[in-house]
């Protein structure tokens, strides 16, 4: 590999450590190895879980030696390093540098590029991936929070939020979500805070000012900053007085995600529990329809897997997927009715033998008076 740890997750989970400029790695065997300058050397001996440290500096100047010129790049110095090994070819993952292939196949290198990522073994976490997850749940717990305190004290004045005089905003919502969130240790990024037809495209982030009698979508996936790992949660609120038609349809909402969390288990196909939550919408009315406006109803996934990535293997949709023991997925379903509005609600599940062991929590409470 040659990246950074910060927007690849293989790296991370690789290197065990974090390295903000690009680096090289490489498994030989069962040996893990990691080129690093002077600047991140003697940082990546204290912290990182590779099993060889080496110089770059060092590596460079065998790179130059050996092919006689002092204009040498990263595809030579990994050659010279491949020689070393005894290495003929690489495979490298899905988002490796096209230059970088391009350089090493000209230098004679078999390269193979995989399609997901380069260690399967992501799909499944440790009991220590599960902690940090559920860490990464509290950071989103925190945010969540902080856009219902908000929430609860803003004021409503003819059809509008108001708070502190103003009318608030979708804007000043994901703001105070943030703040929380990078309060609590995480980093937040896409943070949704959309309210009303907004709302009905699950991945708006919101602007603008927020209505009274709405729902509101929350959904907030921050990265925790010491070990990398996410959180993701949604929850749906409303500030006023619901109609009929709201209820019914976050009650929709929640009875398909309680549901959905009770089939989870191991050896269970996501596609069944997908296509669970799609009949239980059904049944009640709740019809999923496309036009040249685009989708209304329930269209997206019912989860995905969530680790290093906001969005990695396992998938809990409409793609054939058998859950593994200690899978670690979302369950996340979504009614979305421009003109009504849209609610979704997720939480985070481990996957056992036994059933769902769940790794976020917050209360479920939308009516906010």
């Amino acid at each position: 590999m040659y990246a950074d740890t910060r927007t690849s997750a293989d790296q991370l989970y690789f290197a065990k450590f974090g390295v903000p400029a690009a680096f090289i790695s490489l498994m030989k065997g069962s040996k893990r190895i990691g080129v690093f300058s002077q600047l991140e050397y003697a940082r990546a001996i204290k912290e990182s879980a590779l099993d060889s440290i080496l110089s770059l500096e060092e590596w460079t100047e065998n790179a130059r030696n050996r092919f006689e010129r002092a204009n040498v790049g990263v595809a030579e110095t990994i050659a010279t390093l491949a020689k070393s090994y005894q290495i003929s070819g690489f495979r490298v993952p899905a988002d490796f540098p096209a230059w970088l292939a391009f350089g090493l196949q000209d230098l004679g290198f078999e390269i193979e590029a995989v399609k997901t990522s380069i260690f399967p073994g992501r799909e499944t976490k440790s009991e220590e991936e599960m902690r940090h997850i559920l860490e990464g749940n509290r950071c989103s717990a925190a945010g969540i929070r902080a856009a219902e305190e908000m929430l609860k004290k803003a004021n409503i004045k003819g059809s509008y939020l108001y708070l502190d005089g103003k009318r608030l905003t979708s804007e000043r919502l994901r703001e105070s979500i943030e703040i929380a969130c990078l309060s609590a240790g995480s980093i937040p990024l896409d943070t949704i805070a959309a309210g009303g037809d907004q709302a009905c495209d699950p991945h708006c982030a919101g602007n603008g000012p927020l209505k009274a009698n709405e729902l509101i979508i929350v959904d907030v996936f921050p990265r925790v900053a010491k070990t990398g790992y996410h959180g993701d949660m949604t929850r749906t609120f409303l500030k006023g007085s619901p109609s009929d038609s709201q209820r019914s349809l976050v009650a929709a909402v929640r009875g398909a995600h309680r549901q959905a969390v009770k089939r989870v288990r191991t050896g269970v196909n996501g596609r069944t529990i997908h296509r669970s939550v799609q009949k239980y919408f059904d049944e009640r009315g709740f019809a999923t329809t496309r036009d040249e406006n685009g989708s209304q109803g329930f269209f997206h996934g019912t989860g995905h897997g969530l680790g290093l990535e906001v969005h990695e293997a396992p998938r809990v949709s409409i793609v054939d997927s058998r859950l593994k023991r200690n899978a670690v997925i979302t369950i996340e379903p979504g009614l979305y009715y421009p003109g009504l509005g849209g609610c979704r609600v997720e939480d985070v599940v481990g996957v056992l033998d036994t059933g769902a062991k769940m790794l976020s929590s917050y209360p479920y409470r939308w009516i906010l008076k």
